[in-house]
């Protein structure tokens, strides 16, 4: 039986903060410096974002909310929660920067904030906890998702440096009685297997993965994310009792090019239902799967009835997979 959370999609948006910085500019930091050409073409990215070192998580995530806020006609005082996503931090360990972008909106007594972290599958997360807020009465629901790894890679350390780019993106959930919603959602987190990407927490740890670190080799951690991706697609489609032949788009997590194209062969779609943006933006965690949802609604036409299948993977080792029928 379906369990269906009645949520809707009411607005998305992206901020890319800081600025542009292609692959040709960014192998010039690197000893001895790589050939851009083949930089790119084993990542898939051409650019990235690397912020200020004025600009803030906070700022960014209030940017992107307000802009998802406009997007859905909603009023930030009509929020009942928001969410706020970072795989590295915020700018605060307290109080939570959840309440510094509840501020920034002029949100004072009537909405729940918090912060949440479940490395890249930090949105999805998010995600289902929105879907399920609503569903139980809390609602309108904003999700903001601010990551800023640039400023835990070096250039000594090539292979997250490379990679890595800067990114805000939010959306807003609401209430529908349209039939659409949550139809099937999947998350799991494998705390014995951990992982392979690690960035260690200066406030309580020096030594080991002071910057982000992959502690595997490429291949591995390439079949572990297929795997993970592969598992989590069929379980939350099973919960929806449809297959992937049901889906119009499908959403995956985009730590590069080469993984991303190596997911949707998995997967056996047509990138016709795929929105790459990860050769823009580069690999920007927690954001992935959100810069591309919003790019969904603004290049696509998305109608009520698609279904869009949202799948990742993460440190953790987290996974998971959300089945969104969208509604009016």
């Amino acid at each position: 039986m379906i369990q269906r959370f009645p949520i809707r999609v009411a607005g998305t948006s992206t901020v890319l903060p800081g600025v542009r910085i292609t692959t040709a500019e960014i192998v010039t930091h690197v000893t001895p410096p790589r050939d851009a050409a083949t930089v790119e073409s084993r990542t898939g990215i051409a650019a990235r974002h690397f912020a200020r070192k004025e600009d803030s998580p906070a700022e960014e995530a209030s940017r992107a909310l307000d802009a998802a806020l406009e997007a859905a006609k909603v009023s930030p005082k009509a929020l009942e929660r928001i969410i706020f996503v970072s795989s590295g931090g915020g700018d605060l360990l307290f109080p939570a920067t959840a309440n510094l972008v509840a501020a920034r909106l002029g949100i004072a007594g009537t909405s729940d904030c918090f912060d949440l972290n479940n490395a890249c599958m930090g949105f999805l997360t998010a995600f289902d906890l929105g879907a399920r807020s609503i569903a139980t009465g809390c609602g309108p629901v904003g999700i903001t998702v601010s990551e800023f790894p640039s400023r835990s890679v070096t250039p000594a350390d090539p292979r997250p440096y490379l990679v890595f780019g800067d990114a805000a993106a939010a959306a807003v959930l609401v209430p529908t009685d349209d039939g659409g919603g949550v139809l099937g959602s999947w998350l799991r987190n494998d705390g014995i297997a951990f992982g392979n990407v690690r960035l260690a927490n200066p406030a309580v740890h020096r030594g080991p993965y002071e910057t982000i670190s992959f502690t595997a080799p490429n291949e591995r951690m390439g079949e572990e994310a297929i795997e993970a991706v592969r598992q989590s697609a069929r379980a939350a489609l099973a919960h929806a009792g449809i297959t992937i032949d049901d889906v119009d788009w499908i959403l995956p997590h985009q730590p590069n090019g080469a993984l991303l194209a190596a997911i949707v062969a998995e997967l056996g779609v047509a990138w016709e239902r795929v929105v790459p943006v990860v050769a823009d933006v580069g690999s920007v965690g927690a954001a992935s799967i959100a810069v591309s949802l919003d790019r969904l609604f603004r290049t696509r036409e998305v109608r009520p009835g698609a279904r869009i299948l949202m799948v990742g993977v993460g440190a953790g080792l987290s996974s998971g997979a959300i089945l969104y029928q969208h509604s009016r």
